[in-house]
């Protein structure tokens, strides 16, 4: 069962959006499609809009050549019960004040009030994650948040004053690209670049709990900005290359949990064993062992050489941890 139909997805937006407008043309409707759509929607999508045999008859041709469209008010969306339940359980994420303002919540919730949320959040017990995770209730921490979103929607020149991770502190102007989360880590960062006389000095990630102040410079950066460069800048030079085995089905944990990263996959046809070659922000090392780690004997890590070294070292450390020191065990499974 779907809670939101597929009806609703980005075809359906782009259509919703062209009907809002009694008249149109074609020039609009392929720039809607080339901003809003997939990279191969302008193929075939355009076609279905436009009148011309094969299309979904939303437009009518006139005689100017213009389209106009075939209803006399603009598509309405209308929620479901049980869209209207899930959207209940979303507010009561503390994660939600970071991007909605608490009039909007108020909102909401009094629009919804009656309805059930779909589930609660003690309903899930939650391994493997970290303790120290970013307090989203915090009003300094959802000011700090609204101000880097803020920052990154609009490429604005920032102040930042934080402390690194290891507990150095840093000032500096910057330029935000993109917010991510971690779930395992229960925070949120930002990709960045400092700047140094409107210049780009070095790449960088800032975790937002870190941060103690920022200030707009009321500057916006119009470098042109690839993503793609940005992140192969940070890349790895050597994939790590990762043996995966199907035991306790391994192959598809591993491939959902690195479903974001780069990577090659090969699989052998004798062992149904899977050798993956995993490209990773080489910041983002220790966070990558951890995680390979948690799969335990599923997966072998074969290189590069240091990374399995320090595999190896997180493994005899724990190993002391529970049992006392032990070299000869620690040699034997080399």
């Amino acid at each position: 069962m779907n809670i939101f139909s597929e009806i609703y997805g980005t075809y359906f937006r782009i259509a919703a959006k062209l009907l809002e407008n009694e008249i149109t043309d074609e020039k609009c409707i392929h720039d809607t499609v080339l901003r809003d759509g997939f990279r191969d929607s302008v193929l075939f999508l355009p076609q279905k809009l436009i009148p011309g045999g094969e299309d979904w008859g939303l437009f009518r041709r006139e005689k100017d050549n213009t389209l106009r469209r075939i209803t006399k008010k603009a598509p309405v969306k209308v929620l479901t019960k049980l869209q209207k339940m899930w959207l209940k359980a979303k507010l009561s994420d503390p994660r939600i004040r970071l991007f909605l303002e608490d009039e909007v919540i108020e909102d909401l919730m009094e629009k919804l009030t009656g309805v059930k949320p779909l589930y609660r959040h003690e309903h899930f017990r939650l391994t493997d994650r970290h303790a120290d995770r970013d307090d989203y209730s915090d009003e300094k921490y959802i000011a700090n948040f609204r101000a880097a979103l803020d920052a990154v929607k609009k490429r604005k020149i920032v102040d930042i004053s934080f402390v690194s991770g290891h507990g150095k502190r840093v000032s500096g102007r910057f330029v935000l690209l993109k917010i991510e989360f971690s779930p395992k880590n229960g925070k949120f960062r930002a990709y960045c670049y400092r700047l140094s006389n409107d210049k780009i000095r070095s790449s960088g990630l800032i975790n937002i709990g870190r941060i103690d102040t920022i200030t707009d410079t009321g500057r916006i950066f119009r470098t042109p900005v690839s993503m793609d460069d940005y992140f192969n800048s940070r890349k790895c030079s050597a994939p790590a290359v990762i043996r995966v085995t199907n035991e306790r089905n391994g192959v598809e944990r591993f491939m959902l949990e690195f479903a974001t990263y780069e990577k090659h996959t090969v699989r052998d046809l004798e062992t149904g064993q899977y050798t993956v070659e995993l490209w990773y922000d080489q910041q983002d090392e220790t966070e990558l062992l951890i995680m390979l780690l948690s799969f335990g004997p599923v997966i072998e890590i074969l290189g590069p050489d240091k990374l399995r070294a320090q595999a190896k070292e997180r493994l005899t450390r724990q190993y002391e941890l529970l049992y006392g020191k032990n070299d000869q065990c620690a040699d034997a499974n080399d």
